[in-house]
């Protein structure tokens, strides 16, 4: 395949046609989106198959498939313990967090935090939310696509030059998600998601058998040109990729924040038609989520091999399409990237609109109609889809995508993973404690970002710690703050303002009436016992 034009006719009718049953799917969900709930939670009518589909494919997005594969070919398959966490973390969500969530009748996470606390911590948390989704999850996306989209596609808009043709292609791909999102909201995300989460491992896995074909199919002749410890989950402590405690104290702090509070993945679950469905639905995008290592991540290690001289860890991916798919599979890749980047756009758009509609705007003018806070949704929408395309650009400054979000976040989630932690389980916390420990956790964090990085208070930063680790030190210390001003600062929460809140004096329910392969433990089992064989294999 010519690197001057990688894309074959076939191709771009795969990449066309894939366009068109997308945008096909939000034509026909507009028709029937009006109220705000149709908009935001999809009617609150989703089943668990949808559920767990559509999380796999938010998630497994073009920042995932870019940097997954990236971080594998700069320092090894430790990167995919973000990917294995998920399952136990979502197998912790569905049986601890789920009840309350669903029972609450939530429309954003956020407003967990006024029902267990106070207005204050709601408000704070959904801005937090907001810019998360906007500046991290939604510009990390669009990024990405383009990135991909420049790979083929050099001169995309003739006459631009390079700097205006990556901003120009950021604006179409965020016009394109924002345009069907703004129209069908939540329920045409997760329909094009199930589409989507086919295509992406359809896409990955033909990319993945390629890539090991490469070597005969042979683990020996794969791995023998792989530098040590390259294919090993648990890396030692001075490692530049994921330190074995960074594993352990900081990936799972990570993951909970991202798969339990981030408002853009839960609120798949929050639209489920029941308790049931939210538990299976959230099980099944865990174990989904063991699937990465072996689609995405290994071939990214692999191309170390094949590929020893790219100029950038993020090329890998787009280079193992281009250089060694023939025609027609190339096209259905490539519409899995573009799957891929639609559904994080497309999602993070619509959560973020959750928020600033439910939580600022709604509150504010209670007389407001159905069709009115759904209008103003897909108002919001546009709006935030234009500020999230002008910031994509600058991630280019990052050394890598996937570096980029994940230490953003270690240094944003840890208050807010404490809050909701000891909110859950420990009724005594309240609102007082809650609102000083995100203020003053944020505080910490910005101090502890300035002393860890380089060149900005010190030449060279004292404080040398790996992003994950920090991220532990960081929920460790909001604990221990939390549990002081909640002691120390205002008055006890009522035991009936908190009893269907929290874990207080309740069991692990039994469910009656499912068969045995229905039960929600028994699929929680099953998940961790693969997740705990999977560690094992390549420990």
């Amino acid at each position: 395949m010519s690197p001057d034009f990688p894309i074959a006719t076939l191709d771009l009718v795969i990449i066309a046609g894939y366009f068109l049953i997308v945008f096909a799917i939000g034509y026909v969900v507009a028709r029937q989106t009006e109220s705000g709930d149709d908009l935001f939670l999809a009617g609150r009518s989703l089943a668990w198959g949808t559920i767990g589909f559509s999380l796999f494919a938010s998630n497994i997005s073009s920042t995932t498939m870019i940097g997954l594969a990236g971080d594998a070919y700069r320092m090894g398959i430790a990167v995919s313990n973000y990917e294995w966490m998920a399952g136990v973390v979502l197998v912790f969500i569905a049986i601890f967090f789920v009840p309350f969530f669903i029972r609450s009748e939530l429309s954003t996470i956020p407003e967990y935090l006024e029902k267990r606390f106070d207005v204050r911590s709601r408000k704070y948390f959904s801005g937090l939310t907001i810019f998360t989704s906007v500046v991290i999850d939604t510009a990390g996306g669009i990024y990405a696509g383009t990135l991909v989209l420049k790979t083929f596609f050099p001169d995309l808009i003739p006459g631009l030059g390079p700097e205006l043709d990556f901003y120009a292609v950021c604006f179409i791909l965020a016009l394109i998600a924002g345009v069907y999102t703004a129209a069908g909201g939540l329920a045409a995300v997760v329909y094009t998601d199930i589409l989507q989460a086919v295509i992406l491992l359809v896409g990955s896995t033909f990319i993945a058998v390629i890539t090991f074909g490469q070597f005969d199919f042979s683990w020996a002749q794969a791995t023998a040109q792989l530098p040590e410890g390259h294919l090993s989950l648990m890396q030692p402590m001075d490692s530049e990729g994921l330190p074995w405690l960074g594993t352990l104290v900081g990936v799972p702090i990570l993951g909970f924040y991202y798969w339990g509070l981030n408002q853009y993945i839960v609120q798949r679950i929050l639209g489920a038609r029941d308790l049931k469905n939210a538990r299976w639905g959230a099980i099944l995008g865990g174990a989904l989520k063991l699937l990465p290592l072996f689609i995405m991540v290994l071939p990214g290690a692999f191309a170390f091999t094949l590929y020893p001289d790219l100029s950038s860890p993020d090329m890998v991916f787009p280079t193992l399409v281009t250089e060694l798919l023939p025609v027609g599979a190339v096209g259905i890749v490539m519409a899995g990237l573009i799957a891929a980047i639609m559904s994080t756009i497309d999602s993070t758009l619509n959560s973020a609109s959750t928020l600033i509609t439910i939580d600022f705007i709604k509150p504010n003018r209670p007389d407001l109609t159905p069709e009115q806070v759904g209008t103003i949704g897909r108002i919001t929408t546009i709006v935030l889809m234009i500020f999230a395309a002008l910031w994509a650009p600058q991630i280019r400054e990052f050394p890598g995508l996937w570096s980029y979000i994940q230490s953003v976040l270690s240094y944003l989630v840890p208050p807010v993973v404490a809050i909701f932690l000891l909110g859950v389980f420990w009724p005594r916390a309240n609102g007082a404690g809650a609102f000083a420990t995100l203020t003053g956790g944020h505080a910490l964090s910005i101090l502890v970002f300035l002393f860890a990085q380089d060149g900005l208070l010190f030449e060279q930063a004292p404080i040398e710690l790996h992003f994950t680790i920090i991220a532990g030190i960081l929920t460790a210390l909001c604990l221990g703050l939390f549990v002081v001003t909640s002691l120390t600062l205002g008055t006890p929460p009522e035991p009936e303002q908190v009893d269907d809140l929290t874990w207080a004096n309740r069991i692990i329910e039994r469910p009656e009436g499912v068969a045995w392969y229905k039960d929600y433990r028994v699929q929680s089992a099953a998940v961790l016992g693969l997740t705990v064989a999977m560690i094992i294999a390549f420990w």
